[in-house]
């Protein structure tokens, strides 16, 4: 009943509350990155939720499109503007995710939504974190976040799945509070973003 009635319900309350008190600092946020990303202001990319469907998952655009002479994407670090970096320590760049919340592609709390292209690289086990809807925070996200491997990650994105409760979602929400305000696993040990996946070996 929890999973299928009442986490649904509280989960479009919950974005449509944040967006309205949040609305203020969106606004801001929106004005910041117009001028640091040149115009550039929002990140949508394709991503598989529930049983793998995909949906366009919405975020604050932190880096720029700047690309070296042969015209590829200059690396994470130096495309990674000032005001960029802020909104990603912050995790401001989550906020639009909200918006997903209410057209029911994702919830608060579950597995984080990964690229498409990771979809054939799943092991068995790891493709059960697609049996939830994907959330903006989840037991690996308090858990390290992007400082965790692949393997340690995908284990937090499984054992959520086999104990998701209103009990765990509140305990993940609470950690994720406390994560956001000490600034903790935004970066990789070697990268501003956490590395792709390549498979397991």
């Amino acid at each position: 009943m929890y999973v299928s009635i009442l986490k649904p319900f509280f989960d479009r309350l919950t974005a449509f509350a944040v967006l309205i008190i949040a609305s203020p600092i969106l606004v801001l946020s929106v004005i910041l990155l117009w001028f640091a990303n040149k115009g550039n202001v929002w990140f949508l990319q394709e991503r598989p939720g529930k049983d793998g469907k995909i949906f366009k998952v919405i975020k604050f655009k932190t880096m720029t499109d700047e690309r070296d002479a042969q015209g590829n994407l200059l690396p994470d670090d130096r495309r990674l503007t000032a005001v960029g970096k802020f909104v990603r320590k912050t995790s401001l760049d989550e906020l639009p995710q909200m918006i997903n919340v209410l057209k029911g592609d994702m919830s608060i709390v579950g597995p984080r939504p990964l690229l498409v292209e990771y979809l054939p690289l799943y092991n068995q086990q790891q493709r059960r974190r697609h049996e939830v809807k994907p959330g903006i925070t989840g037991w690996a996200q308090v858990n390290g976040r992007n400082t965790l491997n692949w393997p340690e990650r995908f284990a937090c994105d499984v054992w959520y799945v086999d104990r998701i409760s209103f009990a765990l979602d509140i305990k993940i929400l609470f950690l994720t509070i406390v994560k956001v305000f000490k600034a903790e696993g935004v970066s990789s040990g070697t990268s501003v973003t956490m590395e792709k996946f390549r498979g397991n070996t």
